[in-house]
């Protein structure tokens, strides 16, 4: 078992060498420790400024400056908890990346969440693991109204998500 700073060490080559977010658990087992120490590691992590975000599916190592500058946009969709897979479908399918998801909820403000959606197979991965844990979708605290921060390479592409998700009446006025 490594201690302290050789474990974080290790944590950072684990997330180097990872082409995909990898768990706390994954991590606590690899590194013979609890999941809990994992979270500890990486919260000292981030406040010596190292680039790791927490997804749904995992930690990821990011780069800080980006190789190539992605077109952004939010979007304000409503719909049902069964049209969840059908709306990220159109997302990915327009060729649209789900970055999180955003409520505006009447006492506790804005809330989000990090999603990192970027295909149908991460949308699979994505409601398994929500039917895994039983967890209710943010929006079930505002009538099914949320907003997605959608990232594409060209403008044109996030046009294409913003007509994909009208068409399926998903879209929905400020």
């Amino acid at each position: 078992m490594l201690k302290g700073e050789a474990r974080r060490k290790e944590i950072i080559t684990i997330l180097n060498e990872a082409k995909e977010p990898v768990s706390g658990t994954d991590i606590a087992k690899r590194l013979g420790v609890s999941r809990q120490v994992i979270v500890q590691d990486v919260a000292l992590l981030r406040i010596s400024c190292r680039n790791i975000i927490s997804t749904n599916r995992g930690y990821l190592l990011y780069e800080e400056t980006p190789k190539r500058e992605w077109c952004r946009r939010e979007v304000r969709v409503r719909h049902s908890k069964e049209d969840i897979v059908r709306e990220l479908n159109c997302i990915v399918d327009a060729g649209g990346w789900v970055v999180d998801v955003i409520i505006e909820h009447e006492i506790y403000g804005r809330l989000s969440g990090e999603l990192v959606i970027r295909s149908r197979a991460d949308v699979r991965e994505f409601i398994h693991r929500v039917e895994m844990y039983r967890t209710k979708p943010l929006t079930e605290l505002t009538g099914g109204v949320h907003i997605h921060t959608i990232e594409a390479e060209r403008e044109e592409t996030l046009d294409a998500v913003e007509k994909a998700l009208a068409d399926a009446g998903f879209l929905c006025g400020e």
